[in-house]
């Protein structure tokens, strides 16, 4: 059963060939045989899954599903409120944080009568590119243990990859779906910003953060996203719109689709196997009937140190709620409050945290605000207009989503900046707040390879379409790693 679609696994519910029990219960025995190896879940919730599925298949059987979803199980990333369970964020500060409410993504996936597996495992606060940072300990890509799965959406990547779950949410601030996505060889879809409601996703960068699907192929992930859009007042940054079923266009003709490709993609750094997959990847499309041309995209190279300005400065002030007074981890015994809120607060967050912590109230402080913050925001409006340039002349921009396959637990961990430039052709998607995606291309020595494709606002189901189309001429979204099979 873990090796079917989600239209699969819909139809089978319908047909009576099997109970949401009965496939829940099968996800559930993969995980406690398998995720042993992968650390790729925190928290898992048999007991919750079970009765959601005992619910689902009473609505099935009454032949009243909420959705073409319903019954089917999946995880959530540890960054999404759940009413009742631990929602962590792959923190000591929240270890013992229960959230007395749902995120709105939660509430949809409810509503749509998903049932939820348990939290994936994931970069603290999701500040990572490896899946390294979290308190629970790293997560291992299922294609190579010794590999690192991507983040901070890792956990949520490495449980669909080796099938422990149909599909998972997950979080994108500067690549954290697309690049362990492609990482895993999985299909995974940052919407355009403001899309999918933030309502209870923990906060890391409030104007960058945006929830997305993440599951084996892009027709997965068209349902998925079906079931997570939709305007929410909580969140003021929700966008409404009408409603649109991004499965609509999935099987239409790309001839004539207009590919760009910046050559800023293929510049130094970017690894020349990887390169090779995704040069492959493109000539598909050209047989498909596609043409390629070149699109400028003259500031990206200013992407990654705007980034990690904005991102960092908007985490700060996130982050200065967690003091040891209201909620979250408390230190023992302080002498005062001043000892409370500085041992609470150093104890409570990684390394990790604390350096962007310290970054982002630098660049926010008295004298280097004009220098620093304003100014990444105006490279930022310059990145945007940059893409609404290419997005009058191509359909699509595609390129790569990492310069290099996954690299070995442990080898970037010393050197944070080296680790920050995994995410050098992803970040400046987050920064104009264009929808892209990844889908799986090929592999480099057993490593997966993802394709990147980037769309202009609100071209979801396009992006979708385009990806499928790849997908029914290719087969590298089907291979599940020999050791999950």
């Amino acid at each position: 059963m873990h090796t079917k679609s989600l239209t699969e696994l819909s139809q089978g519910l319908r047909n009576r060939e099997f109970s949401s029990v009965e496939l829940t219960q099968h996800f559930l025995d993969r995980i406690k045989r398998y995720d042993g190896q992968l650390n790729s879940f925190i928290t898992v919730t048999e007991e919750v899954a079970l009765a959601q599925a005992k619910a689902a298949d009473e609505l099935l059987q009454a032949g009243n599903p909420s959705s073409p979803l319903t019954g089917i199980p999946l995880a959530h990333k540890d960054i999404f409120c759940t009413n009742g369970i631990k929602t962590s964020c792959g923190s000591k500060m929240l270890d013992n944080f229960v959230a007395p409410y749902d995120a709105h993504v939660v509430s949809k996936g409810q509503a749509a009568g998903l049932v939820m597996l348990g939290k994936t495992n994931m970069d603290e606060f999701a500040m990572g590119s490896s899946n390294e940072t979290s308190y629970f300990g790293a997560v291992k890509n299922p294609w190579d243990v010794q590999a690192v799965p991507g983040g901070s959406s890792g956990g949520s990547a490495a449980a669909v990859a080796a099938r422990l779950a149909p599909m998972a949410t997950g979080t994108d601030t500067g690549g954290s779906i697309r690049q362990p996505a492609a990482l895993c060889g999985i299909t995974g879809l940052k919407p355009t910003y403001g899309l999918v409601s933030r309502f209870g996703m923990i906060a890391f960068a409030s104007s960058l953060d945006q929830g997305g699907p993440m599951a084996a192929s892009a027709e997965d992930a068209a349902l998925m996203l079906n079931a997570m859009v939709g305007f929410d007042p909580r969140d003021s940054t929700s966008l409404e719109r009408e409603a649109e079923d991004y499965t609509a266009q999935l099987n239409n003709s790309i001839e004539g689709l207009k590919i760009g490709v910046p050559s800023a993609f293929f510049s130094e750094g970017l690894d020349p196997r990887v390169a090779a997959v995704v040069e492959a990847a493109i000539k598909e499309y050209e047989a498909a009937g596609a043409t390629v041309q070149d699109v400028t995209l003259p500031n990206n190279h200013l992407s990654v140190p705007a980034y990690y300005i904005i991102a960092p400065a908007e985490c700060s002030s996130n982050l200065a709620r967690y003091d040891g007074v209201r909620f979250g981890y408390r230190c023992d015994k302080p002498k005062d409050l001043i000892d409370l809120y500085k041992r609470s607060r150093a104890e409570g967050f990684g390394s990790e945290v604390k350096r962007r912590i310290m970054v982002g109230t630098y660049a926010l402080s008295a004298g280097y605000y004009d220098a620093y913050y304003l100014k990444a925001q105006q490279i930022r409006r310059l990145i945007s207009e940059d893409f609404k340039q290419a997005f009058s002349e191509v359909d699509v921009i595609m390129g790569p989503v990492s310069p290099t396959p996954a690299f070995n637990l442990g080898e970037k961990t010393d050197d944070p900046v080296t680790m920050y430039l995994s995410d050098i052709y992803t970040i400046s998607i987050n920064l104009a707040g264009v929808p892209a995606m990844s889908i799986p291309a090929g592999f480099v020595d057993n490593r997966p390879v993802g394709l990147q494709l980037i769309g202009n606002y609100f071209s979801e189901a396009k992006l979708l379409n385009i990806a499928h189309q790849y997908q029914q001429r290719t087969d590298w979204h089907a291979k599940v790693p020999a050791a999950f099979a």
